[in-house]
């Protein structure tokens, strides 16, 4: 196969062509050599190079195993059950539970590779090992906690902040943790109905069970905040004294055992408050804190909640790249009618079919790379620009998120009828992300608040210059492109800026409504302009240059399709001349008859298990027929 790849530059000599059609040229493409674009180096470039087996292989490897093949059949509560049995199995490959909680890239890899074959599963361990062993190893406070019941699994750790009636207001949630000051004891309560912890996973399915439990504390009657405390739920003969708990209704996606529970006059020992420096009691029970505001106390004691979003992320760049893998190799064996009478053609032959891939792929790569970035960042983070980080990885949970649904959609429907069956593995996925979206934050509100702050806080990093007039500039140039994008933050952003001024005069609510909308596609264009330039990068570190040029293409596929709701803009804006309106969709169609014969090389990249993909029937040319026979086994052992 061979490959074009697109100059970067704009040579003047075509410059009058381009101003005549604003369409690619036959002069802006050059052919590499024959030699085939290898997946090595796309998958070393994925999935962290060096770092790539400490970080993935063990996942990887877990999901390749018998325990974690389709098992069809099923009854809700019996697929939560097998889940929990496989939080054991995972455990089990596990070298240091606290070690993991405390390993942010590993952390969210889980995330990436479990929830492509049980999405419960990686909200049972995220739930075990981020929330709960994290926030145990967060509050130590000086003092060794004995967590071997929680690393052996002999209980199951759970994490109690959101209530009934408080959900991205968590900060005003009610339940309390009063100091009984003549015992030592803390008194936990569910004070109202609203105030039922609302969703986590705490019923007697999985065993015996314990939580860190988000309440007021409360000392003679003053609020001090809020705090965590772990509290035991339930033991082998069922739920402890004071603990009520009431299995909610079926939801979408996997079944995961959420439930509401609520606490009445539940005595706690002295221990069970998680301490550090937002808040500490002595001996005497005098409540000291080197973090005065209260809000402050309550983001610290569920600071976990960021490491949450990046394994949110994760479990969407997953069962992105997951879903790609079927969609692509269906259409490599699905034939239908062609043109001709008796002839008959592949789907991935028709533009209508692959074009959608494609773009589906491009965006999939670049959520990929932005993942890495963003992780990258987060674990070199320093106290100073922690709020900048923390930021970013959640405008970047939300656009991964939203993008993994939007594509795990797109995929389904390219499978056709085949793809609404489970045993396709596909069907799933877009169900799954609706938890991810809300989960750790629901993305509209994480990005309303990254809004507020960047409105007038943030500088748009518009980084590139040029020599070349704007007529001149191509189509094809990444630098230009990856301009184009920043251009588009900076727009929205100012549109932002104006709103506020001219807003209404003591109305902070009015204000604010009047700009939210821009401050909005401006954190849109951010995250996406964040993804462009970890996608840049990722490509000027591929050593092998046929692999370089197809993820240049491939970026380029990506930006422009960024671009094509703001031309308007862009041109009102002098950013793009007409030229390039009018080129765009030829351009576009151009790269994507570049990249069509590469898409098996692009998703067998992913390095998805030859296990998995082995038991999806659509992604090995068969129909999901194939595995009618074992489910009749399946609703009657005697039919075997």
């Amino acid at each position: 196969m061979t490959l074009l790849t697109f100059q970067t530059e704009a040579p003047t000599n075509i410059g009058a062509k381009k101003k005549r059609s604003g369409a690619i040229q036959p002069e802006d493409l050059s052919r590499l050599s024959q030699t085939p674009v290898t997946t090595g180096e796309l998958t070393d470039l994925l999935f962290d190079r060096d770092d790539r087996a400490r970080v993935h292989e063990t996942w990887r490897k877990l999901i390749s195993t018998e325990e974690f093949s389709y098992r069809p059949g099923l009854l809700p509560a019996e697929r939560t059950s097998l889940s929990y049995d496989r939080l054991r199995l995972l455990n089990g490959v596990v070298d240091c539970a606290e070690e993991l909680a405390c390993d942010p890239r590993r952390l969210a890899s889980l995330h990436e590779w479990t929830g492509v074959v049980d999405g419960a599963l990686g909200t049972l361990a995220g739930i075990h090992y981020n929330l709960f062993i994290g926030s145990l190893v967060d509050h130590n406070s000086g003092k060794r906690r004995d967590l071997s019941d929680f690393t052996s699994l002999r209980r199951t750790g759970t994490f109690l902040c959101t209530e009934l009636g408080h959900g991205n207001d968590a900060a005003a949630l009610q339940t309390t943790a009063e100091l009984d000051s003549r015992t030592g004891e803390f008194v936990l309560h569910t004070p109202n109905p609203e105030a039922q912890k609302f969703m986590p996973n705490t019923s007697v399915i999985g065993g015996p069970k314990s939580a860190v439990v988000a309440a007021r504390l409360l000392i003679g009657g003053e609020d001090r905040g809020v705090f965590l405390f772990l509290t035991p739920l339930s033991d082998q003969n069922g739920y402890l004294p004071g603990i009520r708990i009431r299995t909610l209704p079926e939801r979408t996606g996997s079944p995961v055992d959420h439930c509401l529970t609520s606490f009445d006059h539940v005595r706690l020992p002295r221990e069970a408050l998680l301490e550090d420096e937002h808040g500490r009691l002595d001996a005497d029970g005098e409540f000291s804190s080197s973090v005065g505001n209260p809000r402050k106390r309550f983001l610290h004691s569920i600071g976990r909640v960021t490491s949450g979003k990046l394994c949110m992320s994760a479990a969407g760049i997953g069962v992105t790249r997951a879903a790609l893998s079927i969609a692509v190799r269906y259409a490599h064996h699905r034939h239908i009618s062609g043109p001709r009478t008796g002839e008959r053609v592949l789907l991935t032959d028709h533009r209508s079919h692959h074009g959608r891939l494609l773009h589906s792929l491009s965006t999939g790569y670049a959520m990929t790379f932005l993942h890495r970035a963003v992780v990258d960042r987060w674990t070199g983070h320093t106290p100073e620009d922690q709020a900048e980080a923390e930021r970013l990885v959640a405008i970047a949970k939300g656009w991964i998120t939203w993008e993994a649904r939007s594509i795990t959609i797109e995929c389904r429907e390219r499978c056709g009828a085949q793809g609404l069956f489970h045993a396709n593995g596909i069907a799933e996925f877009p169900l799954n992300l609706e938890g991810a979206i809300t989960a750790e934050g629901d993305n509209l509100a994480v990005w309303v608040k990254a809004a507020a702050e960047m409105v007038f806080g943030h500088r748009t990093d518009r980084r590139s210059s040029f020599d070349v007039p704007l007529d001149e500039r191509s189509l094809t140039d990444l630098p230009f492109l990856r301009s184009l994008l920043a251009d588009i933050e900076g727009i929205w952003q100012t549109r932002a800026r104006a709103a506020l001024r001219v807003g209404p005069v003591g109305d902070p609510l009015g204000r604010w409504n009047a700009a939210s909308a821009a401050a909005l596609e401006m954190v849109s264009a951010h995250a996406r302009l964040q993804a462009a330039d970890a996608f840049i990068d990722a490509a000027d570190r591929a050593q092998d240059p046929a692999a370089r040029s197809l993820l240049e293409n491939l970026c380029r596929l990506f930006l422009l399709r960024q671009l094509t709701e703001h031309t308007g803009d862009l041109l009102a804006e002098d950013h793009l001349a007409v030229h390039h309106i009018r080129g765009l969709h030829e351009t576009t169609d151009a790269i994507i008859a570049e990249l069509a014969p590469h898409m098996m090389t692009l998703v067998e990249a992913f390095d998805l298990p030859a296990e998995f993909l082995t038991g999806i029937p659509i992604a090995n040319g068969a129909y999901v027929d194939r595995v009618v026979d074992d489910l009749a086994v399946a609703e009657n052992p005697l039919a075997a």
